[in-house]
């Protein structure tokens, strides 16, 4: 599964530059597929891609958000996830809507970053 920040996060940022896969992004901030990773270009559904550098709407305009896609809670980086390891209001928790194995969260990392 993927991590979720919640609505109490304090806006921080302690987590951003925790995250192996720059997943984390500041609130408004867009964010890309590249970014962090070795994605160049991404089949966002069957035929249509898009490419690593185009800025995507913002998760949330709020506070602080995980892009779920792009996290894999740190596996085959660290023992835990870094985010929620620094977090000093305890607001980085498992995403119930994003549930994936180890074995995916490991597939996900190789393919964000070509390995």
């Amino acid at each position: 599964m993927a991590i979720i920040i919640t609505d109490e996060c304090i806006n921080c940022g302690a987590c951003e530059p925790e995250c192996p896969n720059t997943a984390i992004y500041e609130g408004g901030v867009e964010w890309t597929w590249g970014g962090g990773t070795s994605l160049t270009k991404v089949e966002i559904e069957e035929g249509v891609f898009v490419d690593g550098k185009e800025k995507q709407t913002p998760v949330s305009d709020e506070f602080y958000y995980i892009v779920p896609n792009k996290c894999t809670e740190c596996k085959g980086f660290h023992e835990e996830p870094q985010c929620a390891a620094v977090c000093p209001v305890d607001c980085c928790v498992d995403d119930p809507d994003y549930r994936e194995t180890d074995e995916e969260l490991l597939e996900k990392k190789a393919w964000l970053h070509n390995e």
